[in-house]
């Protein structure tokens, strides 16, 4: 799927692509992940996608990982800005927002019953307001959270330019 990343020096607009990553396209936590793709990749029935800009496709700028809990709901496990991304000095914004929208996407492709459209998460303590207050998400319990269709499709709408 095509999005459109912002580069922050320029505030060009860049093509990017959010496609399926196999277990060779894992990035390793040695070139500055916080999580241990690799071994993730290992985990039974997991999706993987990858972000990475139309010039330079071997080099991801974000990472998703999603399962289908009881092939209903879509639940996402993880969630990666690669570093050289990270805050207002990052190369690239969107990506995040991007790989939301994406997920919230799948969540309509593969949601069902009364999960149709939903998407769950557990969120890191500190990024609840984030995921909150910047992207739409309800706050469940502890650090559970998820985004309802109302907001998936608002995700969807900024991000993928998909008007569901």
């Amino acid at each position: 799927m095509k999005v459109a990343l912002h580069e922050v020096d320029t505030g060009k607009i860049v093509e990017a692509i959010i496609a399926r990553a196999e277990k060779k396209d894992l990035p390793m936590k040695r070139d500055g992940w916080q999580f241990t793709w690799r071994s993730l990749g290992k985990i039974e029935g997991a999706q993987f996608y990858k972000l990475t800009t139309i010039h330079s496709p071997n080099q991801v700028e974000g990472m998703l990982m999603l399962t289908l809990i009881n092939e209903e709901m879509v639940y996402m496990n993880n969630i990666e800005v690669a570093s050289h991304n990270y805050g207002a000095s990052g190369k690239y914004d969107h990506v995040a927002g991007s790989l939301l929208g994406f997920a919230c996407y799948q969540s309509f492709e593969q949601g069902r019953n009364d999960y149709l459209g939903f998407l769950s998460f557990e969120s890191k303590t500190q990024l609840i307001k984030l995921y909150k207050d910047k992207y739409g998400a309800t706050f469940a319990m502890g650090q559970k959270m998820f985004f309802n269709p109302s907001a998936g499709k608002a995700l969807m709408k900024k991000y993928l330019s998909i008007d569901f």
